[in-house]
């Protein structure tokens, strides 16, 4: 049972035994603490709760939460490796209570677990209680029977919780493990409390105070958080004081042994310590949507990914390593943690980027770091400005600079780093000021340098909880934004998608006592700042307000929806027309999605229905939507597809879907491109997609717009509807209906010829229908002139032609006037003489009488047309007068 497996499933059975709900961990990036950067504590999830802003249907909890400490005020980052105690990464146990047992019932629960189902000997434990709760002193003598030398009377805030300023707190009571004198320590008050004889493994916090900025109040619901590091219990079960000596870390440094060929021995076990452990962390990391990044979060585990690499360099890697340990973790860890499995292939392919590319700067910095300190002794300082040129030109890390200078005693000048790194910022935005940027765009730049980028969350999450950094309204920072007032508002973090990549933004609302805000878009600017454009509905909302944030879920699903089927779209595009069809722009919306694509000619309604075919297939294999991060040169050499407008760095999400069904990269991924927006979790949340119009946009560029879901759905239905409708009408079945609508088209075409003859017939006879058309003289010419109606401008050559072997030798003039009273005017000249007269001449007269201007032709036949039919008359009368002169 002593295995750290068993030690979690022990711990989590015990209480759901004694009524507890065991709920999963919570994720690494917090959803409802925006002043968190990384989850720190097991109460974290249950933070509402206990503020009793959130009811669940449980009264009691048990966890086994994952914690990182590697930023923000719980930062142990620097010590790990170097200690018997300290991790980025560890697992709290924790058992909770909501207003239902308090104090009595948590001191039984604990007690009993540790002496009887983990075994401990009584003889070795001590506690630790606040000086002023004697209830609790009262209750270890109780129920554990400890002495009154063996609970501690601590009269600091180690024992007692809170918090915030404000909020749920009380007094908390720690439980010690005393390891042996042979260990040198005292216990908890001592002087000698520092030393590692005695550990605690165990807090227990009696909530049952709120802390208000006059006065102390008593909770009417007291409750109970408890909090147990699994690394520090799993010591004492196995008989070792260190926790880098018990079985899940030892088997993670047989692996890094494994692939350095490296003993963990003197030097070298504090650098496979800090590698196993920085493996967790970064890994766990990436697998709840962390990726490394030049800010934020992304930036801490790019630090904790560097340091361990840096430590696999020591150790004489001359390849990457870290990725080939991932396999170790998932065989130690993934039972409890499932989140493992799924994203192994994400975090082997980001360590292994990361590795691959910090490799080439690290030896670099390495190289020109020892240059710079060759003549340095121990106690000596770098200055800032050295440090800032290695970070700045050759890309090597301040904090990197400061562990490679650690082991030889010497410091570094941060203050004067961080004055070079305002000094540049100020200079990158006097040039930017200067480049004939809107001024309108400048306030993001300043907000940026001030807040930082915003952390997207919306890759896992639709609801989140982050903290208003700036306000700004018309172009301008302000620090209130009134109720009917809109604006824009940049938050620390957000579960909101910013419009780019043809993806909309998304909508929603943000919440907060006494304030609601409509979130009507958003939209990315300064490189970094997701800039949410809102109204506020009720309320005041300032600056460093935390607040509630609701992506609209519906609207996002349909976005993610019409998203991933744009690119299966696309590659069903590649395998029916060809691989020269190229993205050449997109627009994502919740209704339809549109994709414009490189094509020299109309899409065939078969060459349609293929497309949306084999688009279908993929949505029906409803296989898992995989993400991964990769160099951008790898990922376009692997296949994957850049998409048209999206900016990309050296990094790239590369989005995969389904696999090929057909041609030749049958078996292989069917859709892999690059890609920052949000898509389903598998294809089959697409539902179906239909093709709904396919049509030119510009030259050798085609546009199809598609519908997916429940959009699809509807606008198939309303197909199936006219389907009926029509079958109903012609009185056949819907299967019959096509052919009876080709029929009847048929008909009517041959109806509409049979009526034209019949009207071109009655157009050119004379009065009474007599065959033929009545002949004029005009000048020395013979002439045939009619004004008809009724009579299609294309017919009118036909007609002219006719009337020309009627006269043999003479001149034919024809006006066609339309409902709308405009005329298409037709002249004819009879091959013998056009070398007397032309017919372009001819119908330009008659155009220019019926108002218009010019036509064309040949000199044997012309045709134009005039506004004005009622001059039809005139016309003719024209071009006799004008006969007449020749």
């Amino acid at each position: 049972m002593t295995g750290v497996n068993d030690i979690r499933s022990t711990f989590l059975d015990y209480f759901a035994k004694n009524d507890h709900e065991i709920v999963s961990s919570g994720p690494l990036v917090p959803r409802n603490d925006p002043t968190l950067m990384f989850a720190n504590a097991g109460m974290n999830q249950f933070k509402n709760v206990f503020t009793g802003l959130e009811k669940r249907d449980y009264s009691r909890a048990v966890t086994a939460q994952k914690v990182v400490r590697a930023g923000g005020k719980h930062n142990d980052l620097d010590n790990v490796g170097y200690t018997a105690r300290h991790h980025t990464f560890f697992e709290m146990l924790g058992n909770f209570s909501f207003g239902d047992y308090f104090k009595d019932r948590a001191i039984e629960l604990a007690w009993t677990l540790i002496t009887k189902e983990y075994g401990l000997p009584k003889d070795r434990l001590l506690v630790t209680v606040y000086s002023e709760d004697t209830e609790a002193f009262d209750l270890w003598k109780k129920i554990a029977g400890l002495p009154d030398d063996k609970i501690i009377k601590i009269p600091t805030s180690d024992n007692f919780w809170t918090m915030g300023e404000t909020g749920p707190c009380g007094p908390c009571s720690e439980i010690f493990y005393d390891h042996g004198d042979h260990i040198w320590g005292g216990p908890p008050g001592t002087p000698e409390e520092d030393g590692d004889r005695f550990v605690e493994i165990w807090n227990l916090v009696f909530m049952q105070y709120e802390q208000t900025p006059e006065a102390r109040l008593d909770l009417p619901r007291p409750s109970i958080d408890t909090g147990m590091g699994i690394e520090r219990i799993a010591a004492v079960l196995q008989g070792v004081h260190d926790n880098y000596d018990i079985d899940l870390f030892r088997a993670l440094i047989a692996a890094s042994e494994h692939e350095t060929g490296v003993e963990a021995k003197g030097p070298a076990r504090n650098s496979h310590r800090v590698i196993a452990d920085h493996l967790r962390s970064t890994s766990f990391l990436i697998a709840d949507g962390v990726l490394p990044s030049n800010e934020g979060r992304g930036y801490v585990l790019r630090r904790i990914m560097r340091r361990g690499m840096r430590h696999a360099h020591l150790l004489g890697a001359r390849e990457p390593l870290m990725h080939r340990l991932v396999p170790a973790l998932v065989r130690e860890m993934a039972r409890a943690y499932p989140e493992l499995s799924r994203a192994e292939e994400l975090i082997t392919e980001t360590l292994k980027l990361e590795e691959t590319r910090f490799r080439k700067t690290l030896e670099r910095g390495l190289g020109l770091l020892d240059a710079a300190t060759q003549d340095f002794s121990e106690g000596a300082r770098l200055d800032g400005e050295t440090a800032f040129k290695l970070y700045d030109t050759f890309g090597f890390p301040l904090d990197l600079t400061q562990d490679a200078l650690r082991s030889r005693g010497i410091a570094v000048d941060t203050e004067g780093f961080n004055a070079a790194m305002e000094r540049q910022k100020a200079e990158a935005r006097a040039a930017w000021s200067g480049s004939g940027g809107a001024a309108t765009e400048a306030v993001w730049f300043g907000i940026k340098d001030r807040a930082g980028a915003t952390d997207f969350l919306g890759y896992e999450t639709e609801q989140a909880e982050g903290v208003v950094a700036a306000l700004v309204a018309e172009g301008a920072e302000v620090q209130t934004l009134a109720a009917g007032q809109s604006g824009s508002v940049v938050l620390n973090q957000t579960p909101f998608y910013g419009e780019s990549g043809g993806q909309v933004g998304d909508t929603g609302s943000m919440r907060a006592d006494g304030i609601r805000v409509a979130v009507t878009d958003v939209h990315k600017k300064a490189d970094g700042l997701f800039v949410h454009a809102v109204t506020v509905e009720e309320g005041q909302l300032t600056a460093g307000t935390a607040l509630e944030l609701i992506v609209d879920h519906k609207r996002r699903s349909a976005v993610r929806a019409n998203h991933s089927a744009t690119h299966l779209v696309h590659e069903a595009l590649r395998e029916v027309l060809g691989t020269h069809v190229a993205q050449k722009g997109s627009l994502v919306g919740p209704e339809r999605l549109r994709f414009d694509f490189s094509h020299p000619k109309p899409m065939s309604a078969e060459e349609l229905g293929i497309v949306e075919a084999f688009a279908n297939e993929i949505i029906l294999q409803n296989a898992p939507v995989e993400t991964r991060l990769m160099a951008v040169d790898d990922a376009i050499e692997a296949g994957a597809m850049a998409l048209f407008g999206e900016k990309y760095g050296d990094e790239v999400r590369v989005v995969s879907m389904g696999t090929a069904l057909h041609g030749p990269k049958q078996g292989k991924p069917y859709s892999l491109e690059l890609c920052g927006g949000t898509h389903v979790r598998r294809t089959g949340d697409i539902g179906l997609v239909t093709l709904v119009s396919e049509g030119a946009v510009a030259a050798g560029v085609r546009r199809v717009e598609a519908l997916t879901g429940a959009e699809a759905r509807a606008y198939l239905d309303a197909q199936d509807k006219r389907v009926k409708e029509i079958a109903a009408t012609l009185k056949v079945s819907m299967s019959d209906a096509p052919a009876r609508v080709a029929q009847l088209v048929e008909e009517r075409r041959k109806l509409e010829k049979e009526l034209a003859d019949v009207r071109k017939k009655l157009a050119m006879g004379g009065a009474g229908g007599e065959a033929g058309a009545p002949v004029q003289d005009a000048g020395s010419f013979k002439l045939i002139a009619r004004i008809v109606e009724g009579i299609a401008p294309k017919d009118l050559k036909g007609m002219a032609d006719e009337a020309k072997k009627q006269l043999g030798s003479g001149i034919v003039v024809l006006i066609s006037r339309a409902e709308d009273d405009k005329a298409a005017i037709v002249t004819a000249v009879t091959a013998d003489l056009t070398e007397k007269v032309s017919a372009v001449d001819l119908v330009r007269l008659g155009s220019e009488a019926l108002g218009g201007r010019g036509g064309g032709g040949r000199p044997d036949m012309a045709q134009a047309g005039g506004p004005d039919g009622s001059k039809a008359e005139e016309a003719v009368a024209a071009i006799k007068d004008y006969l007449a002169t020749l």
